[in-house]
């Protein structure tokens, strides 16, 4: 109970701040680096916990579930159990349902959604890698052909293609060709002001590149 009424408390103070004009993107500005920078779960819960608490009070916008989604693979990556490491997934894929149910069809959500099932598979290949392999791969695809130039769709899409041909005994798979597409995405991407919109991928690009295809 008393958990509750903190979080009706907390989601109603929230509500209070981003009535005023321009608090929303002050507040997204602070607490989206601080969900890419936080070395330590207990630190990282209480960004994620903050990222839904905006979400919740701003009713009409997608991108605070995306991060927390985000925050939530990251949490995952530091969770030791295979228990806790589905836990974060589920929690990651509740926050990409929620910002679906504001923006539907939305080539950004839909790339995550798919990161949540390539995660998935990591935490147990042998067993999960039939079902969850599938899932990601459409879920990549159907995100590029919603946006073309989601550079972040395009590098996913390659980690998935290059996994995928690796266990078949089958080259790449096209993935360098997809971390090709990225790169030039993402580098044009960076010149832009994007605002609170994702503009992570990069620099996970460049070093993938580096790391599967330089001399290909």
């Amino acid at each position: 109970m008393k958990k509750t009424v903190l979080t009706i408390i907390g989601i109603f103070c929230a509500a209070m701040l981003f009535a005023n004009g321009g608090q929303f993107e002050k507040a997204m500005a602070k607490n989206i680096p601080a969900m890419y920078q936080a070395e330590d779960a207990e630190t990282l819960i209480g960004v994620i916990n903050q990222l839904t608490r905006i979400g919740d009070a701003e009713k009409n916008r997608w991108e605070p579930y995306y991060y927390a989604a985000f925050g939530y693979l990251r949490l995952m990556t530091m969770s030791g159990s295979m228990e806790d490491k589905d836990k974060n997934l589920d929690q990651a894929l509740a926050a990409v349902e929620k910002g679906e149910s504001i923006k539907s069809n939305d080539s950004e959500l839909e790339a995550m959604r798919g990161y949540i099932h390539m995660m998935r598979v990591t935490v147990d290949p042998a067993s999960r890698g039939p079902q969850y392999s599938g899932m990601a791969m459409a879920s990549f695809q159907k995100a590029v052909a919603l946006d073309e130039n989601n550079g972040r769709a395009h590098y996913l899409l390659g980690r998935m293609q290059y996994g995928t041909a690796q266990f078949m005994g089958n080259g790449d798979g096209g993935a360098c060709e997809s971390f090709a597409k990225a790169k030039t995405i993402l580098e044009s991407e960076k010149k832009e002001e994007k605002s609170i919109a994702p503009s992570w991928g990069l620099n996970e690009t460049i070093g993938t590149i580096q790391q599967l295809c330089q001399g290909k």
